[in-house]
């Protein structure tokens, strides 16, 4: 069931719209190759209570995305392991493995990203658990969108001069002493620093489990080009979608509870449609 008119069709997509459904079962009607960007984060190891029985199979999700990813395209996915009886499940870990050896995706690369603003829970016998993984997985040879001007970052040191010795060759030697000005920017590493109340956003709460909306919004600047699509098939409170429209992308959502798909609805509407590029 579809909760919203998309406001254009593109390739038989239904974009700009919110599908309520079984991801895997929704994502079976999309085209093959017509996907820019996947951005997700699948409700792993059954840590949050969604008000549903939901069950979803991570190897399943893999072979759609694979599937309707055009060459080039990049899915990610944020994810954590639970704990239980002092051991983690290794599931993010599981499904990078199999969605690299058995779906065929290559494993492009895999950002940290670290939790500010929250002490989280104190344990006896843990350490605080103050990240997720985001691995960023590729479809073919290389990337077909790649700006990562848009995600550099201040230098600490922007405009000192710097002096040492160059890059270290592989037998352990390394190049003759260089001499140059530290750039006022540079580019970001594979730890992303994210203020998890950031958003201040209180249609945003009534969801169980949200990331920053500044997570879609970094990864569809960098891999995402304009007038390309981006989806999200366990969609949530619509993060995915909100980023999307603000930055003049299509979006499809997809989300099993019809009550976050009315959620995701909500958020969607309070960015203006003028930010929208057809």
């Amino acid at each position: 069931m579809k909760t919203t008119s998309p406001k254009k069709e593109k390739n038989n997509l239904p974009l700009n719209s919110v599908l309520h459904g079984d991801a895997v079962e929704v994502m079976k009607n999309l085209p093959d190759n017509s996907i820019d960007l996947v951005v997700t984060s699948p409700p792993y190891d059954a840590v949050r209570d969604y008000n549903g029985d939901y069950n979803f199979d991570l190897h399943a999700t893999g072979e759609q995305v694979n599937r309707i990813l055009k060459d080039g395209g990049i899915a990610v996915v944020v994810i954590q392991d639970q704990t239980k009886n002092f051991a983690k499940s290794l599931t993010s870990f599981r499904m990078i493995v199999d969605w690299v050896d058995s779906v065929g995706l290559r494993l492009f690369e895999t950002v940290i990203y670290r939790k500010h603003g929250t002490e989280g829970a104190w344990w006896k016998y843990r350490f605080r658990v103050d990240h997720e993984y985001m691995p960023i997985f590729l479809k073919g040879e290389r990337p077909r969108y790649f700006d990562k001007e848009s995600l550099k970052i201040p230098s600490k040191h922007a405009g000192k001069v710097m002096t040492g010795s160059g890059n270290r060759r592989t037998d352990g030697t390394t190049t003759k002493t260089v001499t140059r000005p530290i750039n006022p920017t540079k580019c970001r590493g594979t730890v992303w620093d994210y203020l998890m109340a950031g958003d201040k956003d209180s249609l945003k709460r009534q969801h169980p489990a949200v990331f920053p909306d500044k997570i879609p919004y970094d990864l569809i600047q960098c891999f995402c080009p304009p007038n390309g699509v981006v989806l999200d098939p366990f969609g949530g409170c619509g993060s995915t979608a909100v980023a999307a429209k603000r930055l003049g992308r299509n979006y499809i959502v997809i989300d099993i509870a019809k009550n976050y798909c009315e959620l995701a609805e909500k958020r969607i509407a309070t960015v203006p449609n003028s930010l929208f590029v057809n």
